[in-house]
């Protein structure tokens, strides 16, 4: 199983680029606090980079930005590439099937509330990516083991 849960805040806004076909594709980083403070008193953070493909990447360029705080789900994935200098460099990153907005950055430099135009769920979270015949369970009691 291979299953990623994750609630914190964006470090900047979300970079969306096309890949030759056309598809969508947003890149950001998840600033995630860590659950204790440290031995000096201070919370620390771990940075995870998120990738989010098609419609969720538009949506999330559209409505999220540096300081938004979002839940993301999805799966940890480890590629590889050839840098420039002929090296071979790892990526560990975050692939989200489900994105959830928790609130809006801190500062909003509009003056708006981007939030206010998101499309929004009956828990008052937006959530986005999944399909139409796709249905939540209930609670664990439904699973078969």
């Amino acid at each position: 199983m291979n299953k990623v849960i994750l609630v914190g805040r964006l470090t900047r806004d979300p970079d969306v680029k096309n890949t030759t076909t056309g598809k969508a594709v947003a890149t950001f980083t998840l600033a995630v606090d860590r659950r204790f403070k440290n031995k000096d008193g201070q919370k620390e953070a771990d940075f995870v980079p998120i990738v989010v493909w098609g419609k969720q990447a538009e949506i999330a360029g559209q409505y999220l930005s540096k300081g938004s705080q979002i839940g993301v789900s999805g799966r940890l994935q480890v590629r590889s590439y050839d840098a420039q200098d002929g090296q071979r460099r790892y990526v560990t990153e975050v692939v989200a099937d489900e994105i959830s907005f928790l609130s809006s950055s801190r500062k909003d430099s509009t003056g708006g509330n981007p939030q206010a135009s998101a499309p929004r769920s009956d828990n008052n979270m937006s959530v986005m990516g999944l399909d139409e015949d796709f249905h939540l369970m209930a609670d664990d009691d439904d699973i078969p083991f």
